[in-house]
């Protein structure tokens, strides 16, 4: 058996998790540009913080993530943006609802307990 599968595997979790994410995180960019800006603020930290944060977590990690750059460090915002949205956010809303949350949160917990694997600018590094 080829030792590599787990690297291949590593790389399609990355591009496949991080690549879906940022198809909720780029719109929200439009966002920034607004005035007034209009976001939730689910931890009272002020819309235009939250918007900031959750940018952070849904389009500046996932690209981090995406090339394997810092990625185990890059993994921890997107888990809290994650964990926001399934369980504060999302937190009276059917499972159904709240589903997509935790998926993500799921996905990118084994992509922060795992790291990058061998193809990524982490992994280069190291072989």
């Amino acid at each position: 058996m080829n030792k590599n599968f787990p690297d291949l595997g590593l790389l399609i979790l990355r591009i496949g998790f991080a690549g879906m994410l940022l198809t909720h995180g780029i719109p929200k960019l439009n966002l920034l540009f607004e005035s007034p800006i209009k976001f939730a603020d689910p931890i009272g930290v002020g819309e235009i913080t939250s918007l900031i944060l959750t940018l952070i977590g849904e389009v500046l990690a996932p690209i981090l993530i995406l090339i394997g750059f810092r990625t185990k460090l890059a993994a921890i915002p997107v888990i809290i943006t994650m964990f926001v949205a399934a369980f504060i956010v999302h937190a009276s809303d059917a499972m159904a609802v709240k589903e997509k949350a935790l998926l993500y949160l799921i996905g990118f917990v084994v992509i922060f307990l795992t790291g990058a694997g061998k193809y990524s600018i982490d992994g280069f590094k190291k072989y």
